[in-house]
């Protein structure tokens, strides 16, 4: 067995692990990144690139039977032609993953290693049986897996999870996904638009990460006008028949339904991984389900047998912690893990990192957007609510696109903004406008004094705010549109 010294070792050449691997390097410590998997980041491989490639295929479907709408028509209606669909979903896959590939390349040969890493105690690894790491850090970036439980796995290869969609080689009749998520959602319209029969069948009565009830009982009636949706699907009980799965449910409105479908899409979230690593060596507390437990301002995992101030020297990064998986916060966590493990390693204090606000996006039509920590998270009474309905909004009407809903919050006692949840036409884009206005602390009041071009879909930020404006007026009934809190003048405009 080979043994190799180092300042560093990062587990996990994804996403989060080659940000904490360059983080660590740029600090000034030695460090080794080490792949026990197929090489390539979860984004490129299996999630947000093939996924929105297949995205916008539907995409392009939709807009050609759309475009009656418009006095356009194609002679012959839409065609879809399944093997050439996903034939370009893996060749763009195939060239994304070949990108991160180059750039892991480029790193110097002695900072990779391959094999799966086991901890053999804080300090040191174990990998693939060849190679004993020593590290003064060792940071955790080892991705997460879709789950699929024994239920769904009874059902053989009838039942997948979406890393298995992006091998299809062609597209199937007909799918029904569990789950309401992320991407039970993106995958399920998708595959609607692309012609494929769907249902999508939740529980709990979630939809994505909508939080603001308003904004999700928008959504639930605009998806069920496409496909069908049940958020909170009563009753479900699926068997194998034959080649195909048959799924007995009860449907919203309480009659008993009865179908066939070609495939189960298990959408219904993704694990850490984070067991079979050997952390029973090491000194990191852990929860209930076994995920390490650690403090997002340094990334560094708790430890049950040394004092706080002594530190782990084992940080977590990325999927890997359970929190939120995004490939924005899994470089930002791997860029904070690695500065600090590099600090940890040449005996300096960790730094404590102010996080950037949560975006959330969802890739559907209409897009969903989560600016802040979302709805359900902010205390009653304190707040004031905006909204905007997109049905006559200029811009939206004009593309035919005119379905959604905007919700944001203002701070009652400061105007002070405090986020949104949106289910609209170009949703993505306005959830950055909004993620910026938050992260500089902007109010109602600065947000109304900024620009808006005319005919724009960034006007219905407007109205949200003037009705947010508004509710901060009502509430406060003050001279001149001011209010004292604190001590200091705050004007509303």
């Amino acid at each position: 067995m080979t043994d190799l010294q180092v300042d560093v070792a990062i587990v996990g050449a994804g996403t989060a692990g080659i940000a904490a691997y360059r983080a660590a390097r740029s600090a000034g410590a030695t460090a080794v990144l080490i792949e026990g998997g197929a090489d390539g980041t979860t984004c490129a491989r299996v999630g947000c690139m093939p996924s929105k490639l297949l995205v916008a295929a539907a995409a392009s479907a939709h807009a050609v039977r759309s475009a009656p709408g418009f006095g356009v028509h194609a002679v012959g209606g839409v065609r879809i032609d399944g093997r050439a669909v996903m034939d370009r979903v893996r060749r763009e896959r195939d060239r994304f993953v070949a990108l991160v590939l180059r750039d892991l390349e480029r790193m110097p040969a002695s900072d990779r290693l391959h094999g799966r890493a086991t901890f053999i105690d804080d300090h040191a690894l174990d990998v693939g049986g060849h190679t004993r790491v020593a590290a003064r850090s060792i940071v955790i970036a080892t991705g997460a897996r879709p789950t699929i439980d024994a239920a769904h796995a009874s059902l053989g290869d009838r039942a997948v999870v979406s890393d298995d969609i992006f091998d299809w080689q062609d597209l199937p009749r007909s799918v029904a996904v569990i789950g309401a998520g992320i991407v039970g959602l993106e995958l399920g319209q998708a595959l609607h638009r692309l012609g494929v029969r769907v249902a999508v069948l939740g529980r709990g009565g979630r939809v994505g990460p909508l939080g603001d009830p308003a904004v999700a009982a928008y959504a639930t009636d605009a998806f069920n006008r496409e496909f069908t949706f049940e958020p909170d699907a009563g009753g479900v009980d699926m068997h194998r028949d034959g080649e195909r799965i048959a799924i007995h449910r009860t449907s919203c409105d309480g009659d008993r339904c009865d179908e066939h479908f070609d495939f189960v899409l298990v959408a219904t979230g993704r694990a850490p991984n984070v067991h079979g690593i050997g952390l029973e060596n090491t000194s990191v507390r852990l929860d209930p389900k076994g995920v390490p437990l650690y403090d997002r301002s340094t990334g560094e995992a708790q430890t049950a047998t040394r004092s706080a101030a002594a530190g782990s020297g084992i940080f977590v990064a990325g999927d890997a912690g359970n929190v939120i998986p995004l490939l924005h916060e899994a470089t930002d966590e791997g860029r904070i893990a690695g500065h600090n493990a590099a600090r940890a390693s040449l005996g300096k204090a960790v730094d404590r990192n102010a996080r950037r606000v949560p975006l959330h996006v969802v890739f559907t039509d209409p897009q969903i957007g989560i600016v802040g920590d979302g709805f359900t998270t902010l205390p009653p009474g304190t707040f004031v609510a905006g909204e905007a309905s997109f049905e006559d909004q200029g811009r939206a009407r004009i593309l035919l696109r005119n379905s959604g809903l905007v919700r944001m919050y203002a701070e009652t006692a400061t105007g002070r903004f405090l986020g949104a949840e949106l289910f609209a036409p170009d949703g993505e884009h306005l959830a950055h406008l909004l993620a910026w206005a938050l992260q500089n602390g902007q109010t109602v009041g600065e947000m109304l004094a900024m620009p808006y071009y005319h005919p724009v879909v960034e006007e219905a930020l407007r109205t949200a705010l003037q009705d947010a404006d508004a509710a901060l007026r009502a509430a406060h009934r003050a001279d001149a549109g001011t209010a004292r809190t604190g001590g200091r003048e705050f004007r509303w405009m």
